[in-house]
């Protein structure tokens, strides 16, 4: 019990965070920002005045970990299998030349910016794949700093920010069918919940195909963090050791727990109001997770980390935008 107790301050303290944040959330217009991003800035802002008091400390560092995996593998039941084969063939292809783009001109700008290898993957990371969550996600795999992992979610966020006002009135502009528009937020914009803003902000069509390959890109969160399990094993193992790495040790087991969820929903089974209140919690638990992770990040020390990460940031999502817009065009034009 008293060991059970130690954590319970820091706990409590990251999910009353959490639950002023949704409340902020449902008070912004179009849910413009999720409320994992505002649990976040919450606890960078709380830093100063709580890292006084060593009481939250083992709380805060188990929220950031065990609560953050159990928002992950819940988070499962917002997808099924059906739902990733409904996204079509076409959406895959158009993720192909995302993808691409993102690890390439991340890889690029660490190169120019001199940008640390981890820092730089988590700006990509969150690109490519599901803005925050993925960068929650890899964050821990690849040992980066709190600080990284706050910067990396506050600048796709704040760029999220610019596409939910600003897509809608673009697509407008350029003539977007419903379909093209689709395609395009559901690989060029970062966070689900501005995905679906930006989306169902221009039709219901529009939204509905963007949100299902915003789920789509989603599950590319289990090849990705293999992938870069595997490069942190190698970049930290000595030269002088075997460069051989074994998948039990870096293998995030808790990506079964997420695929298993996955399965559970494809079987249909499932009744609407559980998945509802399941993927209600699994935001919850994350809002969590990215509060602790703000309670142990100082301002300061994200400041820190320059002006090059966030210029690089922005150019990934910059090409990215362009690249699935043109790539989309051309699928299309093709496929008439």
């Amino acid at each position: 019990m008293s060991h059970a107790k130690k954590y319970l301050s820091g706990i409590i303290l990251s999910a009353g965070i959490a639950g002023i944040a949704y409340i902020i959330s449902l008070l912004l217009p179009a849910g413009i920002l999720g409320g994992t991003l505002i649990a976040l800035i919450l606890g960078m802002l709380l830093n100063p005045l709580v890292s006084r008091y060593e009481v939250f400390a083992p709380g805060t560092n188990w929220t950031s970990k065990k609560i953050l995996r159990a928002g992950i593998i819940i988070a499962g039941i917002t997808l099924s299998f059906p739902e990733v084969i409904k996204a079509g063939k076409y959406a895959l292809i158009l993720m192909a030349f995302t993808l691409a783009t993102s690890f390439g001109i991340g890889y690029l700008c660490k190169k120019i910016f001199k940008i640390d290898w981890k820092l730089a993957s988590l700006l990509s990371v969150s690109t490519a794949i599901c803005g925050g969550t993925a960068v929650a996600t890899l964050g821990p795999t690849i040992r980066a700093k709190n600080r990284d992992i706050a910067y990396a979610i506050s600048a796709t966020f704040i760029f999220d920010i610019i596409t939910v006002i600003a897509f809608p009135w673009i697509g407008r502009l350029l003539g977007l069918s419903d379909t093209g528009y689709g395609l395009w937020i559901g690989t060029a914009v970062n966070d689900t919940s501005s995905v679906v803003a930006a989306g169902y902000a221009f039709s219901d069509a529009a939204g509905l195909l963007a949100t299902i390959v915003k789920l789509t890109r989603t599950l590319f969160i289990v090849p990705i963090v293999l992938v870069f399990s595997w490069i942190y094993a190698k970049k930290e193992t000595p030269s002088q050791a075997p460069t051989r790495v074994s998948i039990g040790k870096i293998f995030p087991w808790f990506i079964l727990g997420f695929l298993a969820v996955v399965g559970i929903r494809s079987t249909g089974l499932v009744p609407d109001t559980v998945v509802a209140g399941m993927s209600f919690l699994s935001k919850f638990f994350l809002s969590m997770a990215l509060a602790a992770i703000g309670l142990n990040t100082s301002l300061k020390e994200v400041a820190g980390v320059g002006i090059k990460p966030m210029i690089a940031g922005v150019i990934i999502d910059t090409s990215v935008v362009f690249v699935s817009l043109f790539a989309q065009a051309g699928i299309l034009y093709y496929i008439k």
